[in-house]
C-alpha cells in the first residue's frame, strides 16, 4: 500500500485561494436567495439573519401577481432561444467554410470579425434603432433577436472555428475512401465531435442574450414589450414606499433560474461530447 501523500505549503495555498475564490463567487447568490424569503422589516433590520428559517413568500407573491413579469419572461425565453438558434446556425456554417476551404477574402472575413468584436455597443444604438424603425421592427421580438444575432454571431463563429480546426481532416478523408460522400462524412463523424463547441457557444449566446441590458433598453420602448433585465429595473423604481428590496431580490432570484436550468440541461452532454466520436482502430 503507498504511503499518503502530505499535501505541500504550495498545494494547500492554492486549495485555500480557490475556496476563497468560491466563497466570494456564491455569496452574492447565496444573500440574494435568503433576502428574498425575508419580509421588509427583517431586511431593514440590524439584526442579520442568515438562515431564514421562519421566511415568507410574500416577495415572490408581489412579483408574480401582475402580468409584467410573466409579459417579460415570455419577451426574454421568446428572444434568446431564437437568438441561440439562429447565432449558432449561422455560425456553424461560417466557422465550416473559414475552416475547411480556401476562398477570396478569408482572411478579410476574419479580421473583420475581430475588429466588430472592437466596437462599442453602444455606438451603433443609433444607427440599429433607426434601422428597426425603419422597417416596423421596434418593439418586436424579431427586431429584438435581429440585434442580438447581431451582437453574438462575431464572437460564436471564431470560438466554432477553433473548435472546426481542431478536428483532423482525415477523419473526414477516411469516411470517404470507405464511401461517404463529403457531406455524409462532415455530419457523421466530424459533426459529433463538434458538440462540445455548439454547447459552449450555445451557452455564451444564452447568457449574453439572456442578461443584455441597454438594446432592450433601446429597442423595446413598449412596457408590454420589456425584456426580464428592463422590467427588473421598472418594478424597482415603481415601488412607491421606498425600494422594496424583498421583492427584487425574489425577481432577481427567478430571472436566474432560467439560465440555471439550461446550464443543467447542457451540462451533461457538454461533457459527454468531449469523449464523443472516438476513433476506433
Amino acid at each position: 500500500m503507498s504511503a499518503r501523500r502530505t499535501p505541500t505549503p504550495a498545494r494547500l495555498l492554492a486549495n485555500g485561494l480557490g475556496l476563497v475564490v468560491l466563497v466570494v463567487s456564491v455569496f452574492p447568490v447565496y444573500w440574494m436567495v435568503s433576502r428574498s424569503f425575508l419580509p421588509r422589516n427583517r431586511i431593514r433590520s440590524d439584526e442579520q439573519v442568515w438562515l431564514p428559517t421562519d421566511g415568507t413568500l410574500s416577495n415572490y407573491d408581489r412579483v408574480l401577481s401582475g402580468d409584467g413579469f410573466r409579459n417579460a419572461l415570455t419577451t426574454s425565453l421568446s428572444v434568446t432561444l431564437l437568438t441561440v438558434g439562429v447565432a449558432l446556425l449561422f455560425a456553424f456554417l461560417a466557422a465550416v467554410a473559414v475552416s475547411r476551404f480556401r476562398f477570396r477574402g478569408r482572411t478579410s472575413f476574419i479580421l473583420t470579425l475581430l475588429l466588430i468584436q472592437m466596437i462599442p455597443a453602444e455606438g451603433l444604438f443609433i444607427s440599429q434603432y433607426k434601422m428597426l424603425e425603419g422597417v416596423s421592427l421596434l418593439n418586436s421580438v424579431i427586431g429584438l433577436t435581429f440585434v442580438y444575432v447581431a451582437s453574438v454571431l462575431p464572437f460564436t463563429v471564431w470560438t466554432l472555428r477553433g473548435f472546426v480546426d481542431g478536428v483532423p481532416r482525415e477523419l473526414e478523408e477516411a469516411a470517404m475512401m470507405d464511401g461517404c460522400s463529403r457531406v455524409k462524412a462532415f455530419f457523421t463523424v466530424t459533426l459529433p465531435l463538434l458538440a462540445p463547441g455548439l454547447v459552449a457557444t450555445g451557452l455564451f449566446g444564452f447568457i449574453q442574450a439572456w442578461n443584455e441590458f441597454t438594446l432592450a433598453l433601446v429597442v423595446m420602448t413598449d412596457p408590454a414589450k420589456e425584456t426580464l433585465p428592463v422590467w427588473l429595473v421598472g418594478f424597482s423604481e415603481s415601488r412607491s414606499r421606498g425600494v422594496d428590496w424583498g421583492a427584487i431580490m425574489a425577481a432577481s432570484t427567478l430571472i436566474t433560474i432560467p439560465v440555471i436550468v439550461f446550464f443543467l440541461i447542457v451540462q451533461r452532454r457538454m461533457v459527454s461530447g468531449l469523449t464523443a466520436g472516438a476513433v476506433k482502430g
